[in-house]
């Protein structure tokens, strides 16, 4: 019986998906990040972009797909809101990177791996915003990692509804 190695598996398992969902699903993503903190300011407990793009990551177990799809996401969220160009691509993509490296890795079918996954990566996103923005921009921002463990938690929160819906959008053989 022949082992499979890293490569085959990860060729293997790698999910598809239609192109509009592609197209659609990080649109909207983006959409509902830069339009519900309107509604409910100044709480902004959820990263709407950061959840798809791990999800796509670890579906596609692709480090340089994650990692474009993170900057992508994250340079038009900075376009869409307040902050300054750049911070959340390099945050997002870190996390892209990881999320589709750690995919290859190990099976991440597991609801509970992918929502650890999803907190750990939320805040490891928020300690390189922070260390971008306080001590590579010396910018002063409000910070406070309760806000941003709670962030975690709704992200996590966001995950646990969103990556079975997106899993029932896959193309199967």
């Amino acid at each position: 019986m022949p082992l499979i190695g890293a490569e085959s598996r990860r060729d293997f398992e790698i999910h598809r998906y239609p192109l509009l969902v592609y197209a659609l699903v990080p649109l909207a993503s983006l959409v509902l990040q830069a339009w519900l903190p309107r509604l409910t300011n100044p709480y902004d407990w959820f990263d709407v972009p950061l959840v798809v793009t791990i999800y796509f990551a670890l579906g596609r177990r692709n480090p340089i797909q994650g990692t474009l799809m993170g900057a992508a996401m994250g340079l038009f969220e900075d376009a869409l809101t307040h902050h300054v160009i750049g911070i959340n691509g390099i945050a997002k993509s870190v996390a892209g990177f990881l999320a589709a490296s750690v995919g290859i890795r190990i099976e991440v079918d597991n609801y509970v791996v992918r929502l650890l996954l999803n907190f750990g990566l939320s805040l490891l996103a928020s300690a390189i915003y922070l260390f971008v923005s306080r001590f590579l921009l010396g910018l002063a921002i409000e910070w406070s990692w309760l806000t941003e463990l709670l962030r975690a938690v709704g992200n996590s929160l966001i995950a646990l509804v969103l990556f079975p819906l997106l899993d029932r959008l896959q193309m199967r053989d």
